[in-house]
């Protein structure tokens, strides 16, 4: 908490309850930032302290948590609303005059795009305590890319001569483009393309309690599989206890990825839950396993067997993953359902067959992709566009002004922190039930 000496004639709380401030002061009292204040201020020195810092960052914090979408509406308010100025931390006898001016958040905002990363440690610290307070916090992580458009209007694709930077247009934002694929009820193929000029949130999410757990931002054409190793790998050598908890990480079929899905089981001991391309040949339905001649899977992990004597098609039933083996178990389906089969007798499935991860990384996974397990598993993934929804509508980040990256990156930082600090503070104070809501008071 950035704590600020307590300058008042008289409480505003004898007037009347805080209320909705009573949301800012949760964020205040349990977001880890005494270590940003602290650098903050030490570049400050012996200088002039008409504006201090631990205010000017205070009424940051409560323009991310009240939802303003620009620096002047903020300023707006502060100069409406002796109560938040009082919160945040400016001397209240001085009256509106303490509202800073605009030029006051361009350079402090500068100042903290230079403390990126203490502000990503500050995010990390955060995501600490939450692991303290939520045992279970970690267990099932989602991965998905964030499309955010820029303020800046989109330059031409064709465009190769470099844009001067001078402060207003965005010459670190690019195209990107994501393609979507299925089927219509009648058999029908259909395709819809997407395309934005801007950045791309990699953001990785606790399932359960649908909270941020860690993120990079990139430009838009960034590769989401590239991105997603990199998360991996840093998770790996910064936060090693994220990846001991974990024991699902789901994606969708962005993240389709031989090399991904190997590092995430054989290297951590995490089963992968990815959705899966049809990267097959036209005509092709299925591939025979290898030593079986009745036997046969499609694209999607379902396994088949051919009866010997009528060629009927069965789909086996899923036995279950031995991993001492690192095998996917499959039984006969005349066994283990009833039904009559003409060619048991001599089918080599009647006692089960065992499919080792290794006839195809992609296809078969420790979860099978053919059993319940998976798609109970992968429905959960659907928390992370929950989390996004809410950084669109409640944290400003469909409507905004920023240009540039690293001010995107600033922006997304803090909203995330701030995401992170009302969940601790719901937990810390009994209202665990609401520790997702930014909206509700404390």
């Amino acid at each position: 908490m950035a704590i600020v000496p307590r300058r008042q004639l008289f409480g505003w709380q004898e007037i009347e309850d805080l209320g909705e401030l009573e949301r800012l002061r949760l964020v205040l009292d349990h977001l880890p930032d005494e270590g940003l204040m602290v650098a903050l201020e030490q570049d400050r020195g012996r200088g002039r302290d008409d504006y201090p810092v631990r205010a000017v960052w205070n009424s940051i914090l409560a323009g991310i948590v009240y939802q303003h979408p620009s620096i002047e509406s903020l300023r707006r308010e502060l100069l409406r609303n002796a109560q938040l100025r009082q919160l945040c931390g400016f001397n209240v006898l001085l009256g509106a005059r303490v509202a800073p001016p605009a030029w006051v958040y361009t350079r402090f905002l500068r100042k903290l795009i230079g403390r990126l990363d203490q502000l990503e440690a500050m995010f990390m610290q955060a995501v600490a305590e939450l692991r303290q307070n939520l045992p279970d916090f970690g267990e099932v992580l989602a991965l998905d890319g964030k499309a955010i458009k820029s303020r800046a209007r989109g330059r031409k694709r064709d465009e190769k001569r470099p844009r001067r930077r001078d402060g207003r247009r965005d010459t670190d934002a690019d195209w990107g483009k994501k393609s979507y694929r299925g089927q219509r009820d009648d058999g029908t193929p259909w395709q819809k393309l997407v395309s934005w000029f801007g950045y791309c949130l990699h953001l990785v999410v606790d399932t359960k309690y649908e909270l941020p757990v860690d993120f990079i931002v990139t430009r838009a054409s960034a590769s989401e599989v590239r991105t997603a190793h990199r998360l991996v790998d840093r998770m790996a050598v910064e936060r090693p206890e994220l990846l001991v908890g974990c024991k699902h990480f789901l994606g969708d079929k962005a993240y389709d990825d031989v090399k991904l899905l190997d590092k995430l089981w054989t290297g951590h001991g995490i089963k992968p839950v990815i959705d899966i391309r049809n990267s097959w040949k036209d005509g092709e339905e299925t591939h025979l396993i290898s030593g079986q001649q009745n036997v046969a899977y499609n694209y999607k992990g379902q396994v088949y067997c051919y009866c010997p004597r009528t060629g009927e098609r069965r789909e086996l039933a899923f036995g279950g993953f031995e991993q001492k083996r690192q095998t996917l178990k499959y039984r006969c389906p005349a066994r283990h359902y009833g039904l009559e089969c003409r060619g048991q007798e001599q089918c080599r499935v009647k006692s089960g067959v065992r499919i080792p991860l290794q006839e195809d990384r992609r296809i078969f996974t420790p979860t099978a992709r053919s059993s319940y397990s998976w798609k109970r598993v992968y429905a959960k993934r659907t928390a992370v566009e929950r989390v996004n929804s809410r950084l669109d509508c409640c944290f400003g980040l469909e409507q905004h002004f920023v240009r540039g990256l690293n001010k995107m990156k600033l922006k997304c930082t803090l909203a995330l922190s701030v995401m992170l600090a009302m969940a601790l503070g719901r937990i810390k104070e009994k209202r665990k039930e609401h520790l997702r809501s930014l909206v509700k008071a404390a």
